[in-house]
Order: structure tokens, then sequence, then C-alpha cells
């Protein structure tokens, strides 16, 4: 199977989705993902329609499918609880705008958290949220999440959420780290496929993070660790990143940069090769 495999990558006002293109390459990576601006606040630039045309082409040139790049929504948007709603289903609608200026077609979301409403609550509002995007050509992935104080995101939950909003363009997005922190056993990955599939359908996944985790499953902390020097395993991760039922889904890492170096390159070739080094922290640390 041809793996698609990326990981995060910055997006610069210099050079946007073309500086991100840029980085990917570097990666030896063929799909990555990036937040339009910085993750924990609005400070956003407009997106410059030179820029996006040169690395769309650049993308063309090295048979990258912009079909298979992710846009992940910034944190600050909190759909589950009342307390600035509206900001955040206007902050939003203005993603998607952005993704579409970029000719990405699919955002990560994470789905909220109710902050003391109650599950029940959180869901209802983010079912409406979602209902005001429902024109949106662009894909909501409604990330799996490790269960965190309120945080709202277990697939059931999911499966609540897609089964009760009008918006039809929602998916999912699941994370290793998140679902192992959340209780899911993922040794038995195959079950967990099937739970999806029975509750949701195995053909709305459309993103998948992949992490080890730095901790025990049922943590619910979210720490993610570098692939195969975690709680999850290397095994147990390439049987995740090379199950066929998932071959058309990118894979996306998310994992901490070793010291101020990012590992993408290296984890990326290793799982390529389908064998763990032990000696990749290092390896890192020490690249000339």
């Amino acid at each position: 199977m041809k793996l698609i495999i990326g990981s995060h990558v910055s997006f610069k006002k210099e050079e946007q989705l073309l500086g991100s293109l840029k980085e990917a390459l570097s990666y030896k990576a063929n799909t990555f993902m990036l937040y339009t601006g910085a993750p924990q606040n609005t400070n956003r630039q407009p997106i410059n329609k030179e820029l996006t045309l040169k690395a769309q082409s650049l993308m063309k040139e090295n048979n990258i499918d912009i079909n298979n790049l992710v846009v992940h929504a910034p944190y600050i948007i909190n759909l589950a609880n009342e307390k600035n709603l509206d900001f955040s289903i206007r902050f939003l609608k203005e993603e998607l705008k952005r993704c579409e200026e970029l000719g990405i077609y699919k955002l990560v979301l994470h789905p909220g958290s109710h902050v003391g409403l109650g599950l029940e609550k959180g869901i209802e509002n983010i079912v409406f949220a979602l209902n005001q995007v429902k024109d949106s050509k662009v894909k909501i992935c409604l990330e799996t999440m490790a269960g965190k104080g309120s945080e709202i995101g277990t697939i059931e939950e999911l499966q609540t959420i897609i089964d009760k909003s009008e918006n039809k363009n929602l998916l999912i997005c699941i994370d290793t780290c998140h679902l192992n922190d959340a209780g899911y056993d993922l040794n038995d990955f195959n079950n967990i496929l099937n739970k999806i599939d029975n509750l949701i359908g195995i053909d709305k996944i459309g993103c998948v993070h992949v992490n080890d985790s730095k901790n025990v499953i049922s943590a619910h902390k979210d720490r993610h660790a570098n692939i195969g020097f975690g709680t999850i395993s290397f095994n147990t991760l390439i049987n995740i990143i090379y199950n066929e039922k998932l071959a058309s889904v990118p894979k996306i890492l998310e994992t901490p940069y070793v010291d101020v170096y990012p590992p993408y390159k290296y984890e990326i070739e290793m799982i390529r090769n389908k064998k763990f080094n032990e000696n990749l922290l290092n390896d890192i640390i020490n690249q000339k």
C-alpha cells in the first residue's frame, strides 16, 4: 500500500502554504497538517493567493495530493460551552473560509469541553454550533479526545454528535495517544475499527493522528511521546499505520520536538523502514 504520511508543519506569514510544503518535503513527507495561525489566539494573516498557487504547483511536481492535506482548527474554539459560543462559531466560520482559500477541504476540530455544564448539554451545544456551518464545503474531522477534564470526544460521543447534527460534512480524526489515554486498547486495534464502523462508519475516518503516549491506558492526560518511546509501542503503532482499512487516510505525526529539533524526518524514515531505532532521539539531537 502507498503510505500517506506527514506531520504537523509551520505556517508562517512570509511563505504561508508554500513554506509549509517546503518543510514537509524536507521531512520526505507526502502529506501534512497546519494551523493557519497560532492555535492559542485569533491573530491571522490574510491568505496570500500567489503563495497558495505556487504551493499547489510545487505539490503537483512532487506528487502530493492536496486532498490529503489537513488544517487543524485553533484550540481556542470551544463549541461545547455556552461561554463565548458565538465567538467560537464565528471564528470557526472564518477558519473554514481560510481552508477554502488554501484549497484544503479537511479541518480537524477538538469537539470541546463542557466545563461543568454536563455531557448532554455540551453535546447539544456542539450540535447547534456545527449546524451553523453545515453549508461549508470543508469536511470537519471531529477528533477523538483523551477525556481530560470535561473534554468531549469518545467514539461513542462523536457518534451521538454526528447522528444529531444536520451537518452532513462531518468526519472523525482518530488520535492514537488520545484513544490510549481515553481507555481504548490499541493492541486490539481491529476491535476499535469495528466499533467505529458499527457506530459511525469506517469511511468517516478522515485523518489519523499518530502519536505514542507518555501515559498508561485510561490515564486521561493527553501527553504525546515520540514514536516507539511511549507506552503504546512501535509495533502497535506500525500495525495501525499500515492497516489496510486505513490505506487511503492521511497519517499525521504530532510527536514532541527532541530538544529544539523536529523529529519528523527521522520518525517518517523509521516508519517507512518498519524498524524501530532505539537511538532515534540521540540521532536527532546529534544531527548535522
